[in-house]
């Protein structure tokens, strides 16, 4: 496919930190008395808001914004065996020497996004779009629309990267060309995705003189 720029989750994209998600989420779980396994069924790839008011559906605003300072908390000062995906550093080098636009579109909270970013060594990114910024979450399509806007392209211009069914929709629903990586096989659309792979380390990025980019498959 060819393209202009990237959009890339975080989590589980660029960033493997799904112990420390499911910690958190089972001690907020443990809280509640509610079924670890229902919860982690439930919050990939969505707004801890999201999934807070799925929870708690009937419990008051004030509430269910206390119980997201507390889970953002957790969520923020716990880092521990956070690292990047294999080729995920590679990848977004190579993006910043070839001078190809990238965001970081991601459903977590300035707080939570900025210390898995660092905790991984990943390179910044000029755009970082985060929960704060849209008003709905995945799986519709504002955060990439967003970021899009943000990189000066078109969304039908972007790549978008994701790993949870959610951003994949999301992806789909903004127009953009989606990459799956090591998405559930079962998820909705999937059979849309441009690519559907285990690892960034698949991927090969290309930019032709005229400045067209071309993403394939390593051979």
């Amino acid at each position: 496919m060819q393209c202009k720029g990237f959009l890339f989750d975080l989590d589980g994209t660029l960033v493997d930190s799904l112990p420390v998600v499911e910690r958190s989420w089972c001690h907020w779980a443990d809280r509640h008395g509610i079924d670890h396994q229902e919860v982690l069924d439930f919050i990939h790839g969505k707004q801890a808001i999201t999934s807070l008011r799925h929870f708690l559906a009937g419990r008051s605003e004030e509430e269910i914004q206390s119980e997201f300072s507390y889970l953002e908390q957790i969520e923020a000062t716990d880092t521990n065996g956070i690292t990047a995906l294999p080729g995920a550093r590679e990848l977004l080098e190579h993006l910043n020497e070839a001078q190809i636009p990238w965001a970081i579109v991601t459903s977590g909270s300035i707080p939570v996004a900025h210390a898995r970013h660092r905790a991984a060594g990943l390179p910044t990114p000029e755009v970082f779009i985060t929960a704060e910024r849209v008003k709905r979450g995945k799986p519709e399509p504002d955060a990439f629309l967003l970021g899009a806007e943000e990189l000066g392209l078109a969304p039908q211009a972007c790549v978008v990267v994701e790993d949870a069914a959610a951003g994949v929709l999301a992806g789909l629903n903004a127009g953009s060309h989606v990459i799956a990586v090591n998405v559930p096989p079962d998820a909705p659309r999937l059979n849309e995705a441009d690519l559907v792979i285990s690892s960034l380390a698949a991927i090969a990025v290309t930019k032709a003189s005229d400045g067209t980019v071309t993403v394939s498959l390593k051979a």
